[in-house]
């Protein structure tokens, strides 16, 4: 009689299954534009509307527990295209996107992280790059800085607390990690033209999309 350990059987599917999409790819998909957590809601009904079994989803990125056949991909890319999206495959803009993905992750949705983390240590860590290639890469491809990059989605989220009306503006500089106020109102009116104050005043300014910065 054999007795078969339940717990080793387990561990070497999950091993198989993990060493079949590190090589084979298409476990992961890199979706572009994916950018909030109604994104994520409308990318996840599209995909269990075409059957596919995800194992996980967040900001920019989708695991799927069974490898997605090539020859799917295009008729995927379309069905995300219609939905405003777009799946990556060349692996620079993968990179690319993903940097961008770190950024908004920090500066809109991970309260006070930015505060006690460094970007560059971050961004290297949860990518797997050397900062400076990561760097080198996102200037040569997108024409401006990831430092750049990083302020300009700072001041974005500024603006949507200046029309929320809840802060001082001191608070909105120490929130997004300024060294003062008078800092903050700097760097703003460097990007927009317009002081905070006056931004907040005039009815006429408005809110990128995150995915147009």
């Amino acid at each position: 009689m054999i007795i078969v350990n339940t717990f080793f059987l387990e561990t070497v599917i999950f091993l198989k299954k993990m060493y079949f999409c590190f090589y084979m790819d298409n476990c992961t998909l890199y979706i572009k534009n994916m950018v909030c957590p109604r994104c994520i809601e409308a990318v996840q009904d599209l995909l269990q509307n075409e059957k596919l079994d995800i194992e996980y989803i967040e900001l920019g990125k989708v695991v799927l527990n069974n490898k997605l056949p090539s020859e799917d991909l295009p008729r995927l890319g379309e069905l995300l295209k219609k939905r405003g999206f777009e799946l990556l495959q060349d692996k620079n803009k993968k990179i690319i996107d993903e940097i961008k993905t770190e950024i908004i992750k920090i500066i809109h949705y991970d309260k006070d992280i930015e505060g006690h983390v460094n970007i560059s240590d971050h961004i290297s860590k949860a990518l797997g790059y050397d900062y400076s290639y990561l760097s080198s890469l996102f200037s040569s491809i997108m024409g401006v800085t990831i430092e750049k990059y990083l302020i300009a989605q700072k001041i974005e989220k500024a603006k949507e607390l200046l029309i929320y009306d809840e802060l001082s503006i001191s608070e909105i500089a120490y929130q997004l990690n300024y060294s003062s106020s008078q800092h903050f109102s700097r760097q703003f009116k460097a990007v927009t033209g317009l002081s905070p104050s006056s931004f907040n005043k005039n009815r006429k300014a408005r809110r990128k999309p995150l995915n147009e910065i």
